[in-house]
């Protein structure tokens, strides 16, 4: 009894640390959206900041209770639009000031040479309004601090009943805690928000490569490039055998770095059907072992010329292994990432009859960062760049995020990289480009965004031999009805003259 009440103990506990894991996950993905962050800060920031000012007020004179709203309403406008016209720090306090000091100025005015009283017993009128929002616009448009509470506070001077440059102080020391907070927001996370937020910028730094297929070579390269970005970074070179005997005559030439003294080894051993059936049994075996040696033997130079390639190449620690799958490589080659520490996968593209290979579909169907890189040039040139990347995005997300990340990285500080979406109307362009927008302000790098109203199969046609790489989504958000209806963009570009990866977050 005991022990099953301990089971069903430790069973609910993992229920609940995997709901954990999956509700942490869930909110990583829905933050890393520009708008859903910034929206979130507007909920945290605006009423703490409000709520400190609030606290001053009541302890400082100077800070009058009637300055809230247009406080309230220019410290919205800085989060909520962090990098727009109206978010700039020296902008906002100057603004506010600047309202203030000429709501000073034509309450003086008015009260002294129009009414001949003096301003604490003066009352607001048409006149003096009309000329402190007119004084306002002069000095705000001559300064270039266009700053909409500006007209607010300037208003507000005519109705406090107080010392009218405590107030215009107090307007300036209240923007001036606002604008401090928001410039440590801005410049520490929210321009930084992919090291912190986007899961691809802070890991897929170990990367695994299936040496499968002719572009393998070239895939290692590229995955060279995708792990030389971080400090971190290193290759793992995987060759998946079904024999266990192989694979372990490959590791022990691995191991003992006797590749090249093996090279020679089962020269000459080849023999006709009609000569084996001749054969003693153990002449048989003989010629077996003999073909075996040298199948690992190849195959053991093959990878370590790569690696080799790979760390003189593009400076990146690579490591080779062998692993033994039968029947289910995909498996094995999840396998292998978790025993090698990686945490991406990046494999040669593959076809079988004209379509995608039962192996490539297998990596879209795990649980894991997947990149498929589709060489346009089978083997490997002796130096391999990627200057000019573009990516293809549809809508703001991870995958669109972790696209750009593997692309900046490939083209490196030197290259360039061109985000872009296609519409169906132009009444979607502006929404469009605001989206672009957001997603590349979050990278360093040099980067251009494009919009154009066609079809994403013409715009690639058009457009992607100009580039060296096309990033595309694997579509695996997908349902399998839309996938059915309408097949993922890289099954129908098989005739782009570039070379294209193909990303699946996990």
């Amino acid at each position: 009894m005991i022990e099953g009440l301990r089971r069903r103990y430790h069973d609910a506990v993992g229920r609940l640390r995997r709901f954990e894991r999956r509700e942490i996950r869930d909110f990583r993905d829905w933050i890393e959206s520009t708008s859903n962050l910034v929206h979130l800060s507007i909920l945290v920031f605006v009423p703490l900041l409000i709520a400190l000012v609030t606290y001053l007020s009541n302890a400082v004179e100077a800070i009058s209770f009637l300055l809230f709203p247009p406080l309230a309403s220019g410290t919205y406008t800085l989060f909520a639009d962090p990098e727009g016209r109206y978010s700039s720090p020296t902008r906002f306090v100057g603004g506010m000031t600047a309202g203030g000091l000429c709501g000073w100025i034509a309450l003086a005015v008015t009260a002294n040479y129009v009414y001949n009283v003096s301003p604490e017993g003066f009352h607001a009128n048409a006149g003096a309004a009309a000329l402190a929002i007119f004084l306002t616009g002069v000095a705000t448009w001559s300064l270039d601090l266009e700053e909409p509470s500006a007209f607010s506070t300037a208003l507000l001077v005519l109705l406090v009943n107080a010392d009218e440059l405590a107030f215009v102080v107090g307007i300036a020391v209240s923007s001036g805690i606002v604008a401090a907070v928001f410039t440590v927001w801005r410049e520490h996370f929210y321009e930084r928000r992919a090291e912190f937020l986007y899961q691809s910028a802070s890991g897929d730094d170990h990367v695994l490569v299936p040496m499968r297929g002719e572009g393998a070579e070239r895939t290692a390269m590229f995955a060279g490039r995708v792990a030389a970005a971080h400090e971190a970074g290193k290759v793992v070179l995987l060759d998946v055998v079904d024999d266990e005997e192989v694979a372990d005559a490959e590791r022990s030439m691995l191991l003992e770095g006797a590749a090249d003294r093996l090279s020679t080894l089962g020269e000459g051993k080849w023999a006709s059907e009609a000569e084996i059936a001749t054969m003693e049994p153990s002449t048989i075996d003989e010629l077996l072992e003999a073909d075996e040696a040298e199948a690992a033997t190849e195959s053991a130079m093959w990878l370590e010329r790569t690696a080799g390639r790979v760390e003189t190449r593009i400076g990146v620690p690579t490591e080779v292994v062998v692993a033994v799958g039968r029947g289910d490589r995909v498996g094995t080659v999840c396998r292998a990432a978790d025993e090698t520490n990686c945490d991406l996968i990046v494999s040669p593209y593959e076809t079988e009859r004209g379509r995608l290979s039962g192996f490539v579909r297998g990596l879209f169907g795990v649980d894991r960062d997947v990149v498929v890189f589709r060489s346009a040039n089978g083997g490997v040139d002796e130096e391999p760049r990627w200057r000019r990347a573009m990516v293809t995005v549809s809508r703001a997300n991870e995958t669109a995020h972790a696209m750009i990340d593997f692309a900046r990285r490939v083209t490196g500080q030197a290259g360039s990289v061109s985000v872009c979406k296609c519409i169906d109307a132009e009444s979607q362009r502006r929404r469009a480009e605001s989206m672009l927008a957001d997603l590349v302000e979050a990278f360093t790098g040099t980067f251009e965004t494009r919009v154009a109203r066609t079809s994403i199969d013409d715009f690639l046609s058009a457009n992607a031999p100009q580039y060296d790489l096309v990033v595309i989504g694997a579509s695996t958000d997908r349902t399998a009805a839309s996938r059915f209806l309408l097949p993922p963009t890289f099954e129908r570009i098989s005739d782009v003259d570039s070379d294209v990866a193909i990303v699946h977050r996990a």
